[in-house]
């Protein structure tokens, strides 16, 4: 590694790439990543920005040209590189890109790039690959470096496609880039349904429409592949793939991609954290809707104030887990600390989101908000802190990478099923501990006109409004605590709250609670008894219920039914006798006169 400095500045509109690419590349010994970006416009500000600060505060810019398959992203990636050339003609670029089609190469070599390297190159690489960049040269690797090399690639395509026919040339190049751009549309499109489809909480109608979507960008894939590509262009990519899998591997033919689909990434703890919290802060952008039926304290509070308590929280953990990393704890120290980090996250939390010195005017007195906020910090322990589940299943994943024991199941460290159950684990503790900021606010300063108006949905700003809000809580820690915290004990379960494209939704998970039950007392362990009753007597009652309910109906219909039935027609036929002779009177009577 050279002793000069590199100061980067990263453009990727993946910011979950970008974030891990950056916390790999900052624990690298002088390498600075100054700033990320995701669009041209925000590299081009911050640019500017740091321009006027110091001119040599940036010295490589490592970017994605556009998403690798949109035409117009590419465009503008390209556009982008010829804007910096011109207000930065010293600045070098490096390309580090998904992108591997030697025409648009080309077009990024004049556009003024001076180097590229493809995605799934290793971090060795890439830093020579830049530290070549930053020295003056370039560096373009499998395309190599000269202009020459590349110009021979597209010739070689150029040669490849001489074989059709002349008249179809143009149409085969521009069938070819409608194929690149509609497979990149569709399989950004089929991520993203496919991302929602695993998102917990989501209701059985959602998951109806999002797997038939899922099943429509599946058919166009399919039928856009069979209109764009010529059979000669299908025959000859099977004969390619048939020969590939005749040859010997060799190790340069192990591709990233393959050891990754065999084997979860082998990713620092810090990536692992990059990851998670990266995909943390893409859920916070949507609705923080409150879709269960159970009351949250921080419903009381206007979305964008949920948003960033939500996001402040996120961020004073980060803080922390960097704290007990430089600490150097051990796992076993872990569970001892649990409580004091999630203690010391609330009080940090609140000081900053209410502001260290923010004072209110209450009557004739001028206090101090956090000071009055902090006072009981046992109850909100209590009460909700102490009651969040596996946080320190999820503190030891995030700095060890132990293993996961979800659902009664092993996710190993850095596989995608490990991030999913981490991303709920996490999801439950931001909004938790935001509830446990909002709740002395609520105890103490929930009718204050200046809160009020800076914090509070407009819909619960009224007097009354509030108190039945308050109210409302009221009874859901009662219900807590004497009735559904012994249920889910009983049942081995625990209620998590996710955050979910439509809101706010909850979820719940199996883990073995054996330990607490046996803790139970009074009305909880009363509670569980009665549940534990009706699950021994339930089916023996219901066969009970069952056999006398027939024998009722037997009774109604087969005696008390036939009887009356009987004694009805006897009526009838009584009726009928007595009638019948009075026509007969009334006949005789008639002929005698």
């Amino acid at each position: 590694m050279s002793d000069r400095p590199l100061k980067l500045l990263l453009v990727d509109q993946d910011p979950i790439f970008q974030l891990g690419l950056r916390v790999a590349l900052e624990e690298i010994h002088n390498i600075q990543v100054v700033s990320t970006v995701e669009t041209d416009t925000a590299a081009l500000q911050v640019l500017a920005e740091l321009a006027q600060q110091d001119p040599n505060l940036v010295n490589l810019v490592i970017l994605e040209l556009g998403n690798g398959r949109s035409l117009d992203s590419q465009q503008q990636g390209l556009q982008l590189c010829r804007q910096l050339k011109t207000q930065y003609p010293n600045l070098p670029i490096l390309l580090f890109s998904f992108i591997r089609e030697p025409e648009i190469l080309l077009l990024a070599k004049s556009a003024g790039v001076n180097g590229y390297c493809p995605k799934g190159t290793s971090i060795t690489q890439l830093v020579a690959a830049m530290e070549e960049v930053v020295a003056g040269g370039s560096y373009w690797l499998n395309e190599r470096v000269t202009d020459r090399s590349i110009s021979k690639l597209v010739a070689e395509e150029n040669q490849n496609s001489s074989r059709l026919p002349v008249s179809s040339l143009p149409f085969a190049r521009l069938r070819h880039n409608w194929h690149l751009s509609g497979i990149g549309y569709i399989d950004a499109t089929l991520k993203a349904v496919t991302d929602q489809l695993h998102i917990p909480g989501l209701p059985l109608i959602d998951k109806a429409v999002l797997a038939g979507q899922r099943r429509e960008l599946l058919a166009a894939r399919w039928l856009l592949s069979r209109l764009l590509i010529s059979p000669q262009e299908r025959q000859q990519k099977q004969q390619q793939f048939i020969f590939s899998t005749q040859q010997e591997p060799t190790i340069s033919s192990l591709s990233s991609t393959i050891v990754w689909q065999t084997s979860p990434p082998l990713l620092s703890p810090r990536a692992l954290q990059a990851t998670l919290f990266s995909s943390c802060v893409t859920k916070l952008q949507f609705s923080l809707q409150n879709v269960t039926n159970v009351a949250l304290e921080i419903d009381i509070f206007r979305e964008e104030k949920k948003r960033e308590l939500l996001y402040l929280i996120l961020q004073k953990l980060a803080q922390q887990l960097d704290e007990l990393r430089i600490a150097e704890i051990t796992i076993n120290q872990l569970g001892d600390l649990k409580s004091t980090i999630l203690l010391d996250l609330w009080q940090s939390t609140i000081t900053d989101f209410f502001g260290k010195f923010s004072r209110l005017q209450l009557g004739k007195q001028n206090i101090e908000i956090v000071n009055l906020l902090l006072q009981n910090p046992g109850v909100v322990q209590a009460e909700i802190l102490n009651k969040i589940p596996l946080v320190g299943e999820l503190f030891a994943y995030l700095l060890f990478q132990i293993d996961l024991q979800i659902d009664n199941t092993s996710y190993p460290a850095g596989s995608s099923e490990a991030k999913s159950q981490a991303e709920i684990i996490l999801e439950n503790l931001l909004i938790q501990v935001a509830n446990g900021v909002v709740q002395p606010l609520l105890n103490s300063l929930a009718d204050v006109e200046v809160i009020k108006q800076n914090f509070y949905d407009r819909k619960l700003i009224s007097t009354r409004d509030i108190e039945r809000f308050r109210n409302d809580l009221s009874w859901k820690y009662r219900l807590n605590n004497y009735v559904k915290e012994a249920q889910r004990t009983f049942e081995s379960r625990y209620e998590l709250f996710v955050l979910a494209p439509r809101g706010i939704a909850n979820t719940s998970i199996y883990a073995p609670r054996g330990q607490e039950l046996a803790q139970l007392s009074g009305i909880p362990l009363v509670v569980t008894l009665v549940l534990e009753f009706r699950d021994a007597i339930a089916p023996r009652l219901r066969s009970l219920l069952s056999f006398l309910g027939s024998g009722f109906v037997f009774i109604l219909t087969q005696i008390i039914g036939r009887g009356l039935g009987l004694i009805g027609r006897g009526i009838l036929q009584g009726i009928g006798s007595v009638s019948f002779p009075e026509k007969n009177f009334k006949r005789n009577s008639d002929r005698q006169k």
